[in-house]
């Protein structure tokens, strides 16, 4: 702890010195009536028609369509687009917002050596093509959809084949699957597309529910899932708080109850699937030729297993379930043949529980000392078998429908499935939709429930599925929607400040094939995005600018924006060189910092260039969020978020200040930079500042940061370690502007 504190006091002083600017987050406010396009309160939920783009007096600064919205809405009240940024800072920016990560010294030497007008464009697009593009935005998306490997609750259960689901977002993102496809595979992939493995991996959406899965009431527990299910989907496809229906009709926006349950009844028939092969069908094949070969050379062996443990099989599933009501047992006793549908969802999560109390490595433990020896000898001899016995074939964490056959779904009174009333078909929220949806039993395995809900919302005259989606865009490009409350298009969210360019934005989405990509590259490449984030009040401009909109709704400048932890982890992790890039496959287990709760800790990887994977791939433990993550506001894993809160807290500067991973970072590169560089100082200063900030050093940093390295070696601490340190603390490592 001394040598922390010792630490901090130098490196807290140099930073100060050298970054005496703090950066704000200026929460906006709404405009008046007066100051906005003209809308209405059902706006959101008629269908968006393609306005006409603004002609403005002065079109100098009007690059794409965006800009001439936003001209058009400046030049009302006298104001005008900022100046552009600094080339670097905009290069700056543009890495950290298409991938997360901060510029390469190389990457920056090559855009300040090109010198022509498609230098810009031609890093845009070299961006959108990088592998660490989907990386960065499938963080966002799995924010909305409250993504984990763990159930949460007491038990924090682990999924296995979450991580999959992770990936296949990824994946997504980096081949610009049109959004309208990425939808339609989430919601119904199997109904959709049932021997497409991707298909069915999408699937794992209506999986990432916070769940208790050692649950004594499971009828209770099927009705939280499915709640958990239709609130995630009203908030992430359609921008709606559904939940505020589930016990009443809406008291604010035009939310029937009955269109809350109307929309749960798509998926009422679904099941949990676990056990689908992620193989092809040549590998199942041979899986299955194997599993039969190994199961006829041990079946008699196998038999004799079964006869010992039967008594304890028999009677760990009666204590299993002894917990459940008479009702799930009953339903779980009832011949599946003659369940029904209800009862048959109710017996296979009776069953899930039933089978991990009766697993056989349980039940030995159970027998007599004679059985263990017994059991010890069939059970070698059953392992000389083991070269025919194949391994077990990876398996998918999915959803599919019961069959045909669907269970009923009730409007309940106060949201208790104790009080059900009135009986509902599966329908849209009436006041976006009032025909019935055209339900088609696509293959016998299914009701075609959610590929109707699925083809609905992908409908490009839906009203809201674009509108959500380009939002979530803007939202993560200038720090702020323009509907501020992305999960929220309703009276309590906040109004557009420019509803005809969030039209044009979504009927253009639809209009390009419903690409992602295609609306990062009108954003990126408009003057609204490209201005500077600095503000000279001196400036008699930008005063005028802060008097009549000083919240910058308007956008008349960029935003100074906060990394997020992941991105702040990231960053350090690719200054330093130490940044393990590798996409996809198992989550990362870092090694947790000394005083951390172990709790519901994971062992860490025994490879340290396993554990310096991407943020992303860390793995995502509901009841224990990676502290650097957690003090720099990373959400509730137990529920949607579509807009990350952004403190500002001391916590997170001695986080950064006295973390062992930060210093340990700090020490690792600056041995490297001093065997490279050694007594050229300030050739290793420079390189630092762009490897960290992503520009040179000024002379006067140079001169300070030398000073400062040759003072701290006379305190026999590592000079250049501690100045490495000194810049991932900086606010110009942690904001971008």
């Amino acid at each position: 702890m001394n040598r922390f504190l010792s630490l901090a006091r130098p490196v807290f002083a140099f930073v100060a010195g050298l970054f005496v600017s703090a950066a704000l987050a200026i929460e906006p406010s709404t405009l008046t009536s007066g100051d906005t396009d003209t809308v209405h309160g059902d706006w959101p939920f008629k269908p968006p028609t393609t306005p006409q783009v603004p002609t403005v007096a002065d079109a100098s600064r009007v690059q794409n369509q965006i800009d001439a919205f936003i001209i058009a809405r400046l030049q009302p009240q006298g104001l005008q687009l900022s100046r552009p940024a600094d080339r670097l800072a905009l290069l700056r920016r543009l890495t950290f917002d298409l991938t997360g990560l901060p510029p390469t010294p190389d990457e920056i030497k090559a855009f300040q050596n090109d010198a022509s007008s498609q230098a810009y464009a031609r890093v845009v697009e070299r961006l959108l093509a990088s592998p660490q593009y989907g990386a960065r935005w499938a963080q966002h998306w799995l924010d909305v959809v409250r993504y984990a490997e763990t159930d949460g609750f007491k038990s924090d259960a682990f999924r296995p084949s979450a991580y999959r689901y992770r990936d296949y977002v990824i994946r997504s993102f980096n081949l610009d699957r049109p959004y309208d496809e990425f939808v339609r595979q989430q919601l119904a992939g199997d109904e959709l597309d049932p021997s497409d493995a991707e298909a069915l991996i999408a699937t794992g959406l209506n999986r990432l529910y916070a769940d208790e899965d050692n649950a004594a009431n499971l009828f209770q527990r099927r009705q939280e899932i499915l709640d958990d299910i239709t609130e995630t989907t009203g908030l992430a496809f359609l921008g709606l708080t559904m939940g505020c229906a589930q016990c009443h009709d809406h008291k604010f926006d035009d939310i029937l109850q009955e269109d809350y349950f109307r929309l749960q009844a798509f998926f009422a028939p679904i099941v949990e699937r676990d056990d689908i092969p992620y193989a092809d069908a040549r590998r199942k094949q041979e899986y299955d030729i194997q599993l039969a070969q190994w199961k006829e050379a041990t079946k008699d062996i196998q038999a004799e297993i079964d006869q010992l443990l039967d008594d304890k099989r028999k009677g760990a599933e009666e204590h299993m379930l002894s917990k459940f009501e008479p009702a799930i047992i009953e339903c779980y006793r009832t011949p599946a043949s003659e369940r029904t549908p209800y009862q048959e969802q109710i017996a296979r999560i009776a069953g899930k529980q039933v089978r991990r109390a009766i697993v056989e490595s349980k039940l030995v433990g159970k027998l007599s000392k004679a059985d263990k020896a017994t059991y010890a000898e069939l059970k070698e001899q059953r392992a000389e078998f083991d070269h025919l016995k194949p391994t077990p074939l990876p398996t998918l964490m999915a959803v599919t429908d019961l069959g045909e056959r669907t269970p009923p779904t009730y409007i309940l009174d106060g949201g208790n499935w104790r009080n059900p009333m009135d009986e509902v078909d599966p329908g849209f929220p009436l006041f976006l939709d009032t025909r019935e949806p055209s339900i088609a039993d696509s293959h016998s395995q299914s009701s075609g429930r959610r590929a109707a809900l699925a083809n609905w919302l992908t409908d490009g005259r839906h009203p809201l599925t674009a509108r959500v989606i380009v939002n979530r865009l803007w939202h993560h490009h200038f720090g702020r929607g323009i509907v501020a409350t992305p999960n929220d298009f309703g009276v309590q969210g906040q109004p557009p400040t420019h509803p005809k360019l969030l039209d044009w934005l979504a009927t253009e989405l639809v209009r390009k094939d419903w690409s992602l990509k295609a609306v990062h590259r009108l954003i990126v490449t408009s003057a609204t995005y490209q201005q500077s984030a600095l503000v000279d009040d001196g400036d008699p401009v930008h005063a005028l600018a802060r008097e009549r909109d000083p919240d910058n709704q308007l956008w008349w400048h960029a935003e100074r924006r906060r990394l997020e932890g992941e991105a702040i982890r990231d960053a350090m992790l690719t200054a330093s060189g130490r940044l393990n890039r590798r996409l996809y496959g198992e989550s990362a287990r870092p090694e947790l910092p000394e005083g951390a709760s172990k709790r519901y800790a994971c062992e860490p990887d025994p490879k340290i260039e396993d554990r310096r994977r991407r943020s992303v791939f860390v793995f995502a433990k509901r009841n224990m969020r990676f502290p650097i993550f957690d003090s720099f506001d990373f959400p509730d894993m137990h529920q949607s978020c579509g807009m990350r809160t952004r403190s500002t807290t001391p916590p997170q500067a001695l986080l950064m200040l006295n973390s062992e991973d930060t210093l340990g970072l700090a020490k690792e590169w600056a041995a490297e930079l001093e065997s490279y560089y050694g007594d050229d100082t300030r050739a290793l200063v420079h390189h630092v500042y762009q490897s960290a900030i992503g520009r040179g050093a000024t002379d006067d940093e140079l001169v300070s940061a030398c000073q400062f390295i040759e003072t701290q070696q006379l305190s026999a601490s590592s000079g250049v370690a501690d100045f490495c340190h000194a810049l991932f603390n900086c606010n110009e490592f942690i904001y971008i502007d």
